[in-house]
């Protein structure tokens, strides 16, 4: 189903070079040589935020934004790819039970270090099974992680991706990170969100707006969902809904033209 990844993907990891400096740096480089032993990266992993900090790791990024990586995703992910060198003699088998006992036994942040790590591990389809765990979860900071990188994108089959990208809709992540839109938006895909929209805006509420990142590959999902009827709904709330759902919408080229 999936290719190996590729060996000129680009490194997330690569803007710690420009925020690490003196004795953080020094401490992660040395957990790195280091992680071959288990121990060593089972210790680390979890005082990443401490050592290094928790703020976002680029410093244009929103730090509320979810999809944005912080400094203590990034030296987890440095130092879970140093290990899958370390453990290249165990084959896979040592790489992903490690990946299990980090995200079993860890925190939130924990958690989803390991589930932005996935970018940068040499994988096929074995860490599926952690990208599925965080998208039953309701934690937006797991479920922005699972579904915001190239290898969720490359891994989710597409139910699964499917029932992502609703489960973004319904927690509030927003879809513009996720990393698989608009390229993988599939009819079945554009008629579940028409679906939800067409409940949202029969409810009188609004609709996220970035619903058009899949909507707009699929016009006519939202045609048959009847969206447009509901523009001329007698119900003033249900027509309000409707004309900030199509308000949400981005001009296609021909609509610029």
């Amino acid at each position: 189903m999936t290719e190996p990844r590729a060996a000129t993907d680009p490194d997330p990891t690569a803007a710690l070079d420009d925020v690490l400096a003196g004795e953080p740096a020094v401490w992660l480089a040395h957990c790195c040589a280091a992680a071959a032993d288990p121990v060593v990266v089972r210790r680390a992993f979890p005082a990443m935020g401490r050592r290094l900090g928790r703020g976002p790791l680029r410093p244009d990024a929103d730090p509320a934004d979810v999809h944005a990586w912080t400094v203590d995703d990034a030296g987890r992910a440095r130092l879970l790819r140093a290990a899958a060198t370390g453990t290249s003699g165990q084959g896979r088998g040592g790489l992903l039970a490690l990946l299990d006992q980090l995200y079993a036994h860890g925190d939130a942040a924990e958690r989803r270090g390991v589930l932005r790590a996935l970018d940068v591990l040499p994988l096929d389809e074995e860490g599926l099974p952690l990208l599925r765990d965080a998208l039953r979860t309701n934690d937006v900071r797991l479920v922005a992680a699972a579904v915001g990188g190239r290898y969720a994108a490359r891994v989710l089959p597409d139910a699964d991706l499917d029932q992502a990208v609703l489960k973004c809709i319904f927690v509030g992540v927003p879809l513009a990170g996720v990393a698989a839109l608009p390229a993988r938006a599939g009819p079945q895909l554009a008629r579940m969100v028409a679906d939800f929209a067409r409940e949202r805006v029969a409810a009188g509420r609004s609709v996220p707006a970035d619903v058009w990142l899949v909507l707009e590959r699929h016009p006519g999902a939202v045609d048959a969902a009847e969206l447009p009827r509901e523009l001329h709904s007698p119900d003033p709330p249900r027509r309000g809904a409707a004309e900030r759902f199509f308000a949400g919408r981005r001009a296609s080229p021909a609509e610029e033209a």
